[in-house]
């Protein structure tokens, strides 16, 4: 079941990769690259989940996996390409994870 959890895990960070890719194929330069880190972080992150999902309650895993993504992106977003940084958009994510750990609490 550990063994479960850290594909999950894997699949959440693979999840945060591909918006980075698809954000990176916009600068002038590095289409080819970006859309490569997309599409391998794509697939990475959709096998990582077949794997999880073997043995983590379907919803449970899929609820995780894009609160990693949703998370990890925002704080990509916040520290590489200087999305807003203000109290709601806050808010919000801390509520994203509290439902992942409060999901993963409950498995």
């Amino acid at each position: 079941m550990e063994l479960a959890w850290t594909y999950l895990f894997l699949a959440g960070f693979f999840e945060i990769g591909w918006p980075v890719g698809l954000k990176m194929a916009q600068t002038s330069g590095r289409l080819l690259g970006g859309t490569a880190l997309a599409i391998f972080c794509m697939a990475a992150s959709g096998f990582s989940l077949y794997l999880a999902q073997k043995h983590i309650p379907m919803g449970t895993a899929y609820a995780v996996w894009t609160g990693i993504g949703a998370a990890g992106a925002f704080v990509v977003g916040l520290l590489l390409y200087n999305d807003p940084a203000n109290l709601p958009r806050f808010l919000g994510v801390s509520l994203i994870i509290a439902g992942v750990v409060t999901l993963k609490l409950a498995d």
